[in-house]
């Protein structure tokens, strides 16, 4: 057997055990216990009566990018031979996004945050549904902001069943099938949380990240590394990037009336 099937069959085991075992929800979607994930699974801090609104003529934002520098990891190719309905869905291997990077090192799926600064602030929720589909047997974005009480929609566009897992430990479970071409599951968050897993009961290997937030100051990269956290307050901040192999990196960064800023965050390629 070659070093990379060796990789991507015990990654299949791993992502097994992890959808048969709930006691592993809590760990890494691959079913590793990373330091780095169970620290962000814990609660959001909630804010405490919140009065101020924010004055639109004295907001400002942060910019900046996510980057990894070194050699990005071996990818984890994922076995479909066990699922014939899936592996149709795919001409090339299926891969699973831990560690996504674009041109110049730039990073994918890192979701910045504001952790801290915004506490006395009230913001309205919005409308529109935060919304995950269900693609190839892959959940779609891999991360995902709402604020709370926000709906979240998940749509299953796959011709295959999948069956949405959620186990939060400051929130509601959901555990619900999604048959071919069924309404989309809605659902909600009464309470901020962190690095909360949506996984499949039937595919162990899907896996998607979702954030909740008190507040709408967050973004996830897309390949570029970018990120945006506009309409913020004068004040200092807390900033945080998470990112699901690597774990969090914080910044402090005081914003002035009107002030643009730009920062940068770079995760350092753990040896394979």
């Amino acid at each position: 057997m070659s070093r990379s099937a060796g990789r991507s069959g015990g990654f299949a085991i791993r992502c097994r055990a992890a959808g048969v075992m709930f006691t592993l929800i809590f760990a890494g979607c691959s079913g590793k216990k990373s330091a780095s994930t169970q620290q962000s699974s814990t609660a959001a801090p909630e804010q405490s009566a919140p009065t101020k609104v924010v004055d639109p003529a004295t907001a400002g934002t942060i910019t900046g990018t996510v980057t990894l520098e070194g050699t990005p990891p071996t990818p984890h190719e994922i076995m479909l031979s066990g699922s014939p309905a899936c592996a149709k869905l795919h001409s090339s291997p299926l891969i699973y996004p831990e560690v996504v990077t674009g041109n110049h090192g730039a990073l994918a799926d890192v979701i910045v945050y504001v952790k801290s600064g915004v506490e006395n602030y009230h913001f309205a929720v919005p409308a529109a549904p935060a919304r995950i589909d269900q693609r190839g047997c892959m959940y779609e974005p891999h991360v995902q902001g709402i604020m709370v009480g926000q709906k979240l929609s998940v749509t299953n566009t796959d011709p295959v069943l999948h069956n949405v897992l959620m186990l939060p430990r400051q929130n509601i479970p959901l555990n619900k099938s999604q048959p071919i071409g069924s309404t989309p599951i809605e659902t909600s968050f009464d309470r901020p949380e962190l690095a909360m897993k949506v996984l499949c009961n039937i595919h162990p290997w899907m896996c998607a990240y979702v954030f909740a937030f008190s507040h709408p100051y967050f973004d996830v990269t897309s390949k570029k590394g970018t990120f945006e956290l506009k309409n913020l307050p004068p004040g200092t901040y807390t900033i945080e990037a998470w990112q699901e192999k690597y774990g969090t990196q914080d910044q402090s960064v005081t914003l002035a009336p009107k002030q643009a800023k730009s920062i940068s965050f770079a995760f350092k390629a753990a040896h394979n």
